[in-house]
């Protein structure tokens, strides 16, 4: 039998929960129930609710817009007329709703497929609209969802303070292991938003539960994320967004295949596949991306083939693959320079760690074990509070 998420029990209800209210929905591609049809279309049509705004996180409500292009407001979406906001834009500020877009709401839904990594900024957006709603004194839904690489697996660390942006803007690990719902949960209490918040649960789901087991299809949540298998390498193949290596964009597997001009796929292959690292294998493999880094251009590097998803580590295996590039590069080498998801004074590498030591062990020569030995400690406070707001 297949997981019904949250959206298919609020279908099943004919929507009851909302009836007389006026709502806005934070939504994207994700956001269909068992049947494919889009939470826009069931609120528009839904008697009794009135859907009063759209907000888009980002990539946009549509999904065409790649990673950290600021999306523009559209003044109305085109299929039910309804405003449209955008809460990812060229500021801070701007990916937080504005009171004014608030007012005369009742309520607001999110319905947005995570992926399960700290990263994925789905989550962050949730949190300051749920701020914003508890400003409003309005009403706060989450429709709740699998999360693709699983619920009974938390691995990596947490964001430092110093560290934080809107690729890590709670102390939150790397492989969270929970929902969006039980997120909303946790978040809503440790962080004192004080938000109404509601979450509807997905029914039959199991924490050890894989994306197939699900039964239902997956809807790519980004540009760059077209599978459950692109998610599960996710955790830690994002790291690449902070080097000059190309993490696979403009590729038809992104993050699952690595490369530059001037690395070499054996070498890398091969260096990789001596450290045994659990679940996991690479190939040498080549590919030119047709946008990105390297547009163009013949890469050579690796390819992850995961043969045990239950043992391998994402995160870890991310650093020791941006290790052996930094050591197999030499002076080709190097850490993104540019101001990241609104940071301009971090390395983007240390804020998608969470911290700097990472890189400065990658640059001292530190052995992995070395790098990533304080990891389990970390996340031991954080799995007793994240016990309390586990819903399955």
């Amino acid at each position: 039998m297949a997981v019904r998420f949250g959206i298919d029990a609020w279908v099943k209800q004919h929507f009851r929960p909302l009836q007389g209210l006026k709502v806005g929905a934070i939504v994207n591609p994700t956001s269909v129930d068992a049947r494919l049809r889009h939470l826009v279309d069931l609120l528009h049509e839904a008697d009794g609710v009135t859907l009063g705004a759209l907000f888009g996180p980002e990539h946009g409500i549509r999904g065409e817009a790649q990673y950290m292009v600021a999306v523009g407001d559209v003044a109305v979406d085109r299929r039910t007329g309804v405003p449209v906001h955008s809460l990812y834009g060229s500021t801070f500020e701007s990916l937080s709703p504005k009171q004014e877009w608030l007012e005369g709401l009742d309520a607001l839904v999110f319905d947005i497929q995570d992926v399960g990594a700290r990263y994925y900024t789905y989550i962050y957006t949730m949190a300051l609209a749920m701020k914003a709603a508890a400003k409003a004194r309005l009403k706060f839904f989450v429709l709740d969802r699998p999360n693709p690489i699983g619920l009974d697996v938390v691995q990596g660390n947490l964001v430092g303070k110093r560290f934080r942006s809107f690729v890590g803007l709670y102390e939150l690990p790397t492989r969270h292991g929970m929902t969006a719902g039980e997120i909303a949960r946790l978040l809503n209490e440790r962080e004192r938003f004080g938000c109404d918040l509601e979450v509807v649960p997905c029914t039959g789901l199991r924490r050890s539960m894989s994306w197939v087991d699900t039964g239902r299809d997956f809807i790519p949540p980004s540009p760059n994320m077209p599978t459950p298998a692109t998610a599960l390498v996710y955790p830690g193949m994002c790291l690449g967004e902070g080097t000059n290596v190309s993490e696979g964009r403009g590729t038809c597997r992104p993050f699952e295949q690595f490369g530059a001009p001037w690395l070499d796929g054996h070498e890398v292959a091969t260096a990789l596949n001596a450290l045994s690292l659990p679940g996991v294998r690479f190939r040498a493999c080549s590919f030119t991306p047709t946008f990105d880094k390297f547009q163009g251009a013949s890469c050579q590097g690796a390819f992850l083939h995961v043969t045990d998803r239950r043992a391998f580590d994402p995160f870890v295996t991310g650093i020791a693959v941006f290790q052996t590039c930094h050591r197999l590069g030499g002076d080709h080498f190097a850490w993104r320079a540019d101001a990241y998801e609104f940071v301009d004074d971090i390395p983007a590498f240390d804020l998608l760690c969470g911290t700097g030591r990472v890189r400065r062990g990658i640059e001292a020569g530190w052995p992995l074990g070395k790098i990533v030995g304080s990891f389990p400690a970390e996340l031991t406070p954080f799995l007793g509070l994240r016990q309390e707001h586990l819903l399955y």
